[in-house]
């Protein structure tokens, strides 16, 4: 019995552990800037085509995402934070890192280009 109640404590302690390790891995997911972005993630060139701030949304021309496996090419995204689409519009050239956030490819940070 003795042997039962320690073997279910370690346990336990052992899932708080894992827990707490996996809650202090994700906390910064939500959005990525410059410095925690994974290490394959670099800034791309874009020019913007549209941005339809109604749906969160902008389509950008872009050079190849290799965090992603995508090439070059002209594609909607969505933006993780919308107040940046008021910092757009049509023809602008920007630098920005996208990322597959909740399934959905999402420009995670931006700037103007220089």
């Amino acid at each position: 019995m003795k042997a039962l109640i320690t073997a279910t404590l370690i346990a336990f302690s052992t899932l708080g552990a894992v827990s707490a390790q996996a809650a202090g891995d994700h906390g910064g997911h939500a959005m990525a800037t410059p410095a925690n972005a994974s290490a394959e993630m670099q800034m791309v060139d874009g020019q913007v085509k549209k941005v339809d701030k109604a749906a969160g949304k902008v389509t950008l021309s872009h050079g190849p995402l290799t965090n992603l496996n995508m090439p070059a090419m002209t594609m909607v995204f969505k933006v993780s934070n919308a107040a940046w689409l008021d910092q757009m519009k049509t023809g602008d050239k920007i630098r920005f890192m996208a990322d597959n956030v909740n399934g959905a490819i999402t420009v995670v940070h931006f700037e103007a280009a220089k």
